[in-house]
């Protein structure tokens, strides 16, 4: 018989901050893992050739350093291995023309940058970005509490004055599609392209409400801090966390999928792993998954779960799917654009919102886009430990391919298959790349694409491959995440609870979730204050 206070089903980067903030408060920590090993979303893996170190899926730490969780374990952190390379050259974007345009933490390359385009546009960037500064603690205090919550009337109330002079530009703020955003403050095509972009990341397409505040943060916050990925891989993050949960007592079991869950009288009681172990719980389960996975899976065996919570979670909604493609190359791109879009961590290529208008809508048909917005991450120009000497590696992320194809925009690809359509779309992507860097493709030395369904297949909770875990659109964002009435992390079933990017504060590395959750049950249920800051000194460390 395993027994402990919590067991934990999944091991992705929030199940693993809760752990280990419970097993240092001295509770007894059981982590199951179906995989063969922990992370989830976050694993760097050899997959093209020796030496070529590839972050599988999430690579971007900058929310997790400025997470509470990074500033409350940080010293343990570092000491057990993880470590940190950042560059102040954020993100670029390219253009047809060969021109171009990039967030930089050096804030001269920056607006020389968007100047370029038009000095009008440079002015509004700073403008745009003062009301930024003043409202960012605002926000940030927001998705550092519990929602709904008296944490966060707490934390909104040093602020109280820049909310009720700002309360009319915040509320539309949280409505604004990207276009709205950027048309609002920015009149050249590029520069709108530059911030509108992170809306794709985030399953906004242009024209989606809610998106706007999604591309003013991550473009100010990249201004401010650069961009930050893990030394070595993002996998050294994970291990560094799961080497502490082990010090403080815990247990992290891989290579376990637990089958269901067992209710006795409403009270969640033990997991059952798929061969027939029984992980006897006495204070605690958490489930790292989706709403769908838990109620319509882990709680399938006739457990008392009110017909709303069923159907909710049923109704949980995934956003497009993503198309993940890792090189191993002998140089960087040679950009049209210029050497200097070596220097940057990502690199854009939409070329303008209307051309990402148009992938989302063609991949929210189920239809492969003909040109989507292509990603084209460069860690060995912030860390170069991931490749041989003199050697590199591509991170290329495609957003937004449909979860499962109805059919090919260009009329080129005929399968609806991920497994036979995706090398042939990595190559349409590939082209992409070429024109704005040519002779890219002719560096490749080995090449690892993983597919919407490769995406789903290695993690449950990537449904049809939204490497978000569950959209992000306002209906299911704040606290109606994951569903209406269940937002603090609880389930129906007493001493059941979630955790993970289907629960708030939602997606990305930075283990928002995990820490809200692990701190509500350290104090007995009752919610905590955690605020979520930036750690101005991580591209030094």
């Amino acid at each position: 018989m395993n027994r402990s206070d919590a067991v934990i089903i999944g091991a992705g980067h929030n199940a693993l901050a809760a752990a280990l903030i419970l097993a240092r408060d001295g509770w007894k920590v059981t982590v199951l893992e179906r995989a063969d090993a922990p992370g989830g979303a976050v694993r760097t893996a050899e997959v093209t050739l020796p030496g070529f170190r590839h972050d599988l899926y999430a690579t971007n730490l900058n929310m997790f350093m400025g997470g509470a969780f990074f500033e409350h374990f940080k010293d343990d952190l570092f000491a057990n291995g993880f470590g940190v390379a950042g560059t102040p050259h954020a993100f670029a974007s390219v253009f047809p023309d060969a021109g171009w345009a990039g967030v930089s933490a050096e804030s001269e390359t920056l607006l020389a940058s968007i100047a370029q385009h038009s000095e009008a546009d440079a002015r509004a960037w700073g403008e745009l970005g003062t009301f930024f500064g003043t409202v960012a603690p605002t926000l940030f205090g927001v998705l550092g509490t519990p929602m709904p919550s008296r944490a966060t009337a707490r934390a909104l109330w040093p602020h109280r004055n820049v909310v009720r002079r700002h309360w009319r530009e915040l509320l539309r703020l949280a409505i604004l599609s990207p276009r709205e955003l950027v048309e609002q403050h920015f009149e050249s095509p590029e520069v709108r392209t530059l911030v509108g972009s992170w809306g794709m990341h985030m399953d906004f397409g242009p024209d989606t409400p809610g998106g706007g505040v999604f591309a003013l943060i991550e473009s100010y916050a990249a201004a401010a801090h650069g961009m930050a990925i893990g030394a070595g891989g993002a996998q050294g993050l994970v291990d560094a966390i799961v080497v502490l949960i082990r010090q403080h007592g815990g247990e992290v079991v891989c290579s376990t999928e637990v089958a269901s869950i067992e209710v006795r009288d409403g009270v969640a009681t033990a997991a059952i792993a798929s061969d027939g172990r029984r992980f006897e719980a006495s204070r605690a389960i958490i489930a790292g998954t989706g709403p769908r996975a838990l109620y319509g899976g882990l709680l399938a065996g006739g457990a008392a779960v009110p017909a709303e919570v069923r159907d909710g979670a049923q109704r949980y909604a995934y956003g497009p799917g993503t198309l993940m493609i890792h090189l191993a190359v002998d140089e960087l791109p040679a950009w049209r654009a210029g050497a200097h879009i070596r220097d940057y961590s990502y690199v854009h290529i939409a070329p303008y919102l209307g051309d990402l208008g148009i992938a989302y809508a063609q991949a929210q048909a189920g239809l492969l886009p003909g040109h989507p917005m292509v990603v084209v991450g460069q860690p060995t120009a912030v860390d170069a430990s991931r490749a041989p000497a003199g050697r590199h590696i591509l991170w290329i992320q495609v957003r937004a391919v449909p979860g499962r194809i109805r059919g090919d925009a260009l009329g080129e690809i005929a399968s609806s298959d991920w497994s036979e359509a995706k090398e042939a779309y990595a190559d349409r992507v590939l082209a992409i790349v070429d024109e704005h860097a040519p002779g890219t493709t002719a560096k490749v030395l080995a090449r690892h694409v993983i597919s919407p369904h490769d995406l789903e297949a290695a993690n449950p909770n990537l449904v049809g491959g939204d490497h978000l875990g569950g959209s992000l659109h306002p209906a299911q964002n704040f606290l109606f995440r994951p569903m209406p009435g269940w937002s603090r992390h609880r389930t129906p079933i007493d001493r059941l609870y979630m955790v993970g990017a289907a629960t708030w504060p939602g997606p990305g590395v930075g283990a928002g979730s995990g820490w809200l959750l692990g701190q509500e049950l350290r104090k007995s249920g009752r919610p905590s204050v955690s605020r979520i800051h930036f750690a101005h000194d991580h591209a030094r460390r």
